[in-house]
């Protein structure tokens, strides 16, 4: 049944979509305006052909996929964008779009294509302004925490790498004024520090697991749900969604992707599970190593030490056995558990704030198809979205 005041339609009536332009990555530099693709903003440009706010939907190979963007932005050939709102709010279309499966749409012979003529016929209904802004302020709401939680959580793993860059790279740690430096075969390294390497402080535990053969809700990670360049991981899958031979992992283990290690995926286990065999699982020798073992294989010259010693053309691979041999030079045992007990803390709030996010995500995804829909009525809510009209708008 159609909620009150809204208007029986169609997608085209109230969305107006046109093809993206063509660029490629060659034709783009680097500049301040993010090109969408239909898998999202990859990378920037110094132009743009759409003034923001705007959204944004794939249109080829990945369907399904909405984007808002608030900046003027290139919209990639793979997309469509709404050209135009007909008076309609863009966060409202935005959070409107994410309901209509577009995915289901497909019309490509052999790659995955929409038809913006196609889904301008679509049968919808839709809300009046006064509405759509409530509607909006609501679903937005849920949205402003999540992004103030991952400002957060960046904030805190820039500031563990700060840290550890301080102490173990550049040699300022607390005291070090009265500490001299003397020859190690590890090069220089302060008095009372021993010349360790990642070898003697951690170590690659290899727990083969059937995935048939534990509950099919484990949660599973595949280097798809490594993120690059954090070690907070807030998304997984589970174990019934995968057959081969997996590695098991306990909470607080390190998860290093070795395939193409340059992606740069390593993270810190929020929860037990199983992961892809193409994960290096790490497990410190002892508790107060946790601190500089994250530290050190989560850092950009880590990283780009294994990238320089991987193995194999196509797909290069990681080589444990070699980076165990990556120097780590480890103070006295009072420096060493301050400084683990910092990180420690800095993991623990990452963990708190990813699982925040990972429960007002769903709740936003339990309201957005009952507010689209009309089931839940906001008219009577003391909200509003506070997002301004396209211009030429009242």
């Amino acid at each position: 049944m159609k909620a009150r005041n809204w208007l029986s339609t169609t997608l085209g009536e109230q969305l107006t979509f046109q093809r993206g332009f063509d660029i490629t990555k060659k034709e783009q530099e680097d500049g301040q305006y993010p090109v969408i693709s239909s898998s999202g903003p990859n990378s920037t440009h110094t132009k743009y052909m759409v003034e923001g706010p705007g959204v944004v939907i794939g249109r080829k190979g990945t369907l399904g996929t909405v984007f808002y963007v608030q900046s003027n932005f290139w919209p990639h050939d793979t997309t469509l964008w709404v050209k135009d709102f007909h008076g309609n709010l863009p966060k409202y279309a935005y959070f409107f779009l994410k309901t209509m499966g577009f995915e289901h749409y497909d019309c490509g012979a052999s790659n995955p294509t929409l038809n913006r003529n196609h889904i301008h016929t679509l049968p919808i209904i839709y809300p009046p302004l006064p509405t759509q802004r409530k509607i909006a302020g609501v679903l937005s709401a849920y949205d402003d925490l999540i992004e103030n939680n991952s400002r957060r959580i960046a904030i805190l793993e820039e500031m563990a790498q700060a840290i550890y860059r301080e102490w173990f790279v550049n040699l300022r740690f607390p005291g070090h004024e009265k500490v001299k430096l003397i020859n190690s075969p590890l090069g220089k390294i302060p008095e009372g520090w021993k010349p360790n390497r990642l070898g003697d402080m951690a170590k690659e535990v290899r727990r083969g697991v059937d995935p048939s053969q534990v509950d099919p809700d484990t949660p599973y990670f595949g280097l798809e749900h490594l993120p690059r360049r954090s070690i907070t991981l807030g998304e997984w899958g589970k174990a019934a969604d995968v057959q081969s031979t997996k590695l098991a992992f306990k909470k607080g283990e390190i998860l290093f992707g070795k395939i193409r290690p340059y992606f740069h995926k390593v993270g810190v286990a929020p929860v037990d599970g199983v992961c892809s065999s193409d994960a290096i699982v790490i497990v410190p020798n002892f508790e107060s190593a946790f601190g500089p073992v994250v530290c050190c294989v989560s850092s950009d010259d880590f990283v780009a030490h294994a990238t320089q010693t991987s193995q194999g053309t196509k797909m290069p691979r990681a080589n444990w056995e070699l980076l165990v041999k990556y120097p780590l030079p480890i103070p006295p045992d009072d420096l060493l558990g301050e400084f683990n007990e910092t990180i420690a803390d800095v993991v623990a709030n990452l963990r708190l704030l990813m699982l925040k996010n990972r429960k007002l995500r769903a709740t936003r995804d339990l309201l957005l198809p009952k507010l689209i829909s009309g089931q839940l009525d906001v008219d009577e809510l003391d909200i509003d979205a506070g997002e301004p009209l396209v211009e030429g708008t009242t």
